[in-house]
Order: C-alpha cells, then sequence, then structure tokens
C-alpha cells in the first residue's frame, strides 16, 4: 500500500508534535514531584495512591511511563524526519498523537490542582483519542521496523496502560464519593477487571494479535494483583481476580499473535 504523499511535507503540524512530545514529560517530570511539590499518588486527597481503592495497582506499576515517554519522546522526533514528514500515514496520525500528549499533561495538573472529577472527564477523552490512534495504525501497515517500534510499540503501550489507568482513576472517584460497591467490592472489583480484560481481548483479536496494548494492559492487570496482595489494603480475592485477567489478556494476545503469523487471522 502506498503511504507516502507529495504534499504535506511542511513543518508546521511536525513541530506542534515535537512540542507536545516535550510539554508532557516535562509536566510528567514536574508533576511527579521530583522538583517539590505534591507527587501524584498524594495530589487529591491521596485518591490515585496503590492503597486507596481495591483496584489502584501497586506502584512499580508505573514505571511503564518511564518507556512510555522515552517512545513519546522518540516519536516526536522522529516523526519530524523528511521521510515521515511525506508519510501519508503519519500525516493523518499527527494531530492525534499531539492531542493524546496534550490530554496527558492536562491530566496531570488537573490532578495536582486536586480536581479529581475532571481528571475522570481528561482521562476518557483521552482514552478515546488513544482509541483512534490505534484504528488509525491498524489500518495502515508500518512502514518498517523503526516505524513498527517507535509508533505502534508506542501508542499500543500507551493505549493499553490509559485502558487499564482509566478503571483506576474511576475508582479513585468513586472511593472519594463514598461509593462502598453496592457492599459486595470485590464481586464489583471482580466484574470490573472482567470487563478490562474482554476489552483488552477484543483489542487483541480487532489488531490481529498487536502485543503492545496486550503487554500493557495485562502488566496493568498484574500489579492490581500485587497491590491487593501486599499493601495497606488485602484483597486476595480481587488479587485472584486481577491476576487471572492478567493471564488471559497475556495468552489471548499471544495466540492471535501466532495465529496472526500463520495468516488465519487478518492484518
Amino acid at each position: 500500500m502506498e503511504t507516502t504523499t507529495r504534499g504535506g511535507t511542511g513543518l508546521a503540524i511536525p513541530v506542534l508534535v515535537l512540542v507536545s512530545g516535550i510539554v508532557a514529560t516535562i509536566g510528567a517530570f514536574l508533576g511527579s514531584g521530583a522538583l517539590g511539590g505534591t507527587p501524584i499518588q498524594f495530589a487529591a486527597g491521596g485518591w490515585l495512591n496503590e492503597d486507596s481503592t481495591p483496584l489502584a495497582p501497586a506502584k512499580g506499576a508505573f514505571r511503564i511511563w518511564s518507556l512510555i515517554y522515552l517512545g513519546l519522546l522518540a516519536y516526536s522526533v522522529w516523526q519530524l524526519l523528511p521521510a515521515q514528514r511525506r508519510s501519508a500515514r503519519q500525516q493523518g496520525l499527527r494531530p492525534w498523537a499531539a492531542a493524546a500528549m496534550l490530554l496527558n499533561a492536562a491530566w496531570i495538573w488537573v490532578v495536582q490542582a486536586g480536581w479529581l472529577g475532571l481528571s475522570l472527564a481528561v482521562i476518557v477523552v483521552l482514552l478515546a483519542v488513544l482509541a483512534r490512534i490505534f484504528v488509525l495504525l491498524v489500518r495502515v501497515r508500518p512502514e518498517g521496523t523503526a516505524d513498527a517500534i517507535i509508533t505502534d510499540g508506542t501508542f499500543g503501550l500507551y493505549f493499553g496502560w490509559v485502558t487499564i489507568a482509566i478503571v483506576a482513576n474511576t475508582s479513585a472517584v468513586l472511593g472519594a464519593a463514598g461509593f462502598d460497591g453496592f457492599g459486595m467490592p470485590v464481586a464489583l472489583a471482580t466484574a470490573v477487571l472482567v470487563a478490562a480484560a474482554v476489552v483488552g481481548v477484543a483489542t487483541a483479536w480487532r489488531s490481529g494479535g498487536r502485543l503492545a496494548p496486550v503487554l500493557a494492559l495485562s502488566w496493568g492487570l498484574a500489579w492490581i494483583s500485587v497491590g491487593r496482595l501486599d499493601g495497606g489494603l488485602v484483597s486476595p480475592g480481587t488479587a485472584v481476580a486481577a491476576g487471572i485477567c492478567a493471564a488471559v489478556v497475556l495468552i489471548a494476545g499471544v495466540v492471535l499473535r501466532l495465529l496472526r503469523g500463520r495468516r488465519t487471522l487478518p492484518a
């Protein structure tokens, strides 16, 4: 499939993407409390802390952000190259990529301001943007190995991680509002985890077994399991459910990837 075009080689939008990547990375660094201030997990009343709700991942889960931010910075620079400026695939992606990175920065600062409810609205929009990016990337094949790793790998991880992050964010908002899970917190948490796993399996199927979103989602689910076994909010039932869901998503993704290799699934 031809994915280059003679037009659209201007610098305005590519530079906007670069600036957005820098803003997202600096925002994350400052918002983390690395230079003082309140770290994210203690902002907004501490409702995003690892022990705040039954669906909060243990803090080790958030190491994935380092990889995602590294990928976003790499993408922001790489898409400036002349060959990528001529790429129709990148031209369609850039506005959505810039939006995703700016929304990420907005989420951090909304949380720092203590607006937990608004943070949920921001992350919902972010997930919608990432879902759109995912559809665009599946629709048009990568233009080589670099494109597959830098573009598809980065935004695949980003999409998969935000899919589980929105679960934790929603749980935090409900917890702050005093919601107790209808008196059945483990049952409700299990239902939510199963729903997240269904989304993960559907994502793997729709993409023909792309592993990046599957890995990020199963990573988040696994760390929810860890958090419910080791910390201030122990819940063995939730831990088992999260662990099973993580395994299901990961196994389904690998199997579908292998099937794609045998060309029994659409690319």
